[in-house]
């Protein structure tokens, strides 16, 4: 398995390499440590006392508090609550129309304008955005992914 150096994996967490170093990277062995190889670089780059568990996805991470709580945290610091619940609830929200989404999505996968609107979710903290969704109005905010940590925990010993 190679081992790559953290500052190429630095890069790459910045979107640091250009799309012919991405592809090179992506069409390599994986290396068996990457996981615990990120988590590293991203703790020493936030500098968070608090262990990063997981990297959750661009900007959001899973973070063990002091006092054993599991939390999912901005990279500015905003803390959304517990990591079980979804982040989105937390977040400021700005709905626009589904037509908007055109913009967005094109093809057979956009949706009816009439039936459909556009959610985009910030960081209170930073105003970063972090996700977008296009789904029907009414629909509850989609939650991306319920963790089991176990798992992630097993790993790291």
């Amino acid at each position: 398995m190679p081992e790559y150096p953290d500052e190429l994996i630095r890069d790459l967490l910045r979107d640091g390499l250009s799309s012919e170093e991405l592809e090179g990277l992506q069409r390599q062995d994986k290396d068996e440590d990457r996981f615990e190889q990120v988590l590293r670089l991203e703790q020493e780059r936030l500098e968070w006392p608090e262990r990063i568990l997981l990297c959750l996805q661009a900007h959001l991470y899973v973070v063990e508090k002091d006092d054993g709580s599991k939390v999912v945290r901005c990279d500015c610091g905003q803390e959304f609550g517990d990591y079980q619940r979804n982040w989105k609830e937390s977040a400021l929200v700005f709905e626009r129309a589904g037509a908007d989404a055109d913009a967005i999505y094109r093809g057979p996968r956009v949706a009816d304008p009439d039936w459909s609107i556009l959610r985009e979710f910030y960081c209170p903290g930073c105003a970063t955005q972090l996700d977008v969704e296009v789904v029907p109005r009414g629909y509850p905010f989609i939650f991306n992914v319920e963790l089991d940590l176990g798992a992630v925990e097993l790993r790291r010993q």
